[in-house]
């Protein structure tokens, strides 16, 4: 299957031989998958080793983009409680016992960092003031990863808006559509196709959307109701013959949509979960997963085929509640919440080893990324445990940046990004 041509500049350097370097454009790099190719990104650190440059960040559990000499991400900083407000998902009656701080005022910014000082180049304040619903006392409002095409940066805050910024900082456009969240808010990122900004924004069977916007102007150009429940999932793209199809997981339905057009191509079952995990793709397939309540993932055929041909193989073990998965080479590595992983053939689901556990007890909110043949995986106590790739479990090396971490890492440029709970830090050379 060939995917779409990545939002990836390729550089050419000589570091004992030719040595490709990568952009990170969006949540989970180029094509969405958490994999680099690069061959010189570092394998070792700590917190006083190969430790670049460290940058202290307000809160925020988005991920770091990086674009050649610059890394952009947003914050979100909680105020006071503002008098009489009330979130939307209780003037609804479908409140969360987990929804906090849907009373209270809130800065949201984007930041432009500079790459070789991690120096904060610019900011600004895409919203300020009441938020329209809350959020799961464990989430954020700045929880989804902006994007980039490399002249342009798009952050999404849900209901408080998608913003477009050049790469100065120069405010270009907004788009503010109101929706509740069931105070757990939004973990949805944005995904470009051509001159499009795609968001999937799932609320309940009758209100839910995927929409896309036009990258220059922001001017809606197409929308499309979608029968599901609130989802949290991320969609990706896949190149199917002629068109592109945009996937979307959710707990009724996996639908693809002509990701042009808007218009449903196909669906089949869904997660039968909360659907938070973006879906993987390889092997001529795409994958998704779900892990709370029921575990689930099923590996589905894309493009034109009958619908007792779309799915190809299902597990039901594995799976854990927010980090995604990864599909690295021949194996789809599955993790829980706490770090154990479950391996299993990507062609044909056969398992190929489970049971596998970090080297000490731990949790997981950020998701595994892939390079150099390893994932990976960096747990909310800093800890980065390097699981090599392959049929047999082996933790080759733990690494640390001695802080609390929510978010995913960023690969870019010869180095690997992680945002901490206070700092951003940079990893390499």
């Amino acid at each position: 299957m060939r995917r779409i041509a990545p939002l990836t500049l390729f550089l050419s350097f000589v570091l004992g031989g030719a040595v490709a370097a990568e952009n990170w454009p969006q949540w989970r790099g180029a094509n969405g998958q958490g994999i680099s190719t690069e061959t010189q990104l570092p394998t070792e650190w700590a917190p006083d080793k190969n430790i670049a440059w460290k940058t202290e960040l307000p809160h925020g559990y988005s991920s770091p983009i990086v674009w050649n000499d610059r890394i952009f991400l947003t914050t979100a900083i909680e105020g006071e409680v503002i008098p009489g407000v009330v979130p939307e998902s209780v003037r609804i009656k479908q409140p969360h016992p987990e929804s906090v701080s849907g009373d209270k005022t809130h800065t949201l910014k984007v930041l432009g960092i500079e790459t070789k000082t991690g120096k904060v180049v610019w900011e600004q304040t895409a919203y300020e003031g009441p938020v329209f619903d809350a959020r799961h006392r464990r989430s954020t409002f700045a929880g989804p990863t902006a994007i980039t095409d490399g002249k342009m940066i798009f952050a999404y805050f849900g209901p408080e808006g998608l913003y477009a910024y050049d790469f100065s900082g120069k405010p270009a456009w907004k788009v503010v559509e109101k929706f509740h969240t069931l105070g757990l808010g939004t973990g949805t990122s944005p995904v470009l196709h051509e001159n499009l900004v795609i968001i999937q924004r799932d609320q309940d069977e009758k209100t839910s959307v995927v929409a896309a916007y036009d990258k220059v102007t922001g001017k809606e150009v197409w929308k499309t109701p979608r029968p599901v429940d609130i989802s949290w999932s991320t969609p990706v793209l896949v190149k199917s013959g002629t068109r592109t199809e945009l996937i979307t997981n959710a707990s009724q339905h996996v639908i693809a949509y002509d990701a042009s057009t808007g218009k449903e191509l196909w669906r089949t079952k869904g997660v039968e979960s909360n659907a938070i995990h973006a879906p993987l793709v390889g092997k001529d397939m795409v994958i998704v997963t779900a892990g709370y309540p029921a575990k689930r993932t099923i590996a589905i055929r894309t493009g034109d085929v009958p619908d007792d041909k779309r799915i190809i193989w299902e597990y039901t073990k594995g799976t854990g509640y927010v980090l995604s998965n990864i599909l690295y080479e021949d194996y789809v590595y599955l993790s829980t919440d706490n770090g154990i992983i479950t391996c299993l053939d990507a062609a044909t689901g056969k398992i190929v080893y489970e049971g596998g556990r970090p080297p000490k007890p731990t949790h997981f909110m950020g998701s595994a990324v892939a390079y150099s043949g390893m994932i990976a995986m960096t747990s909310e106590d800093g800890d980065t445990f390097m699981l090599k790739a392959g049929p047999k479990h082996e933790i080759v090396r733990t690494n640390s940046v001695d802080e609390p971490v929510y978010s995913s890492a960023a690969l870019a440029n010869g180095r690997v990004y992680i945002r901490g709970e206070k700092h951003l830090f940079a990893i390499g050379k």
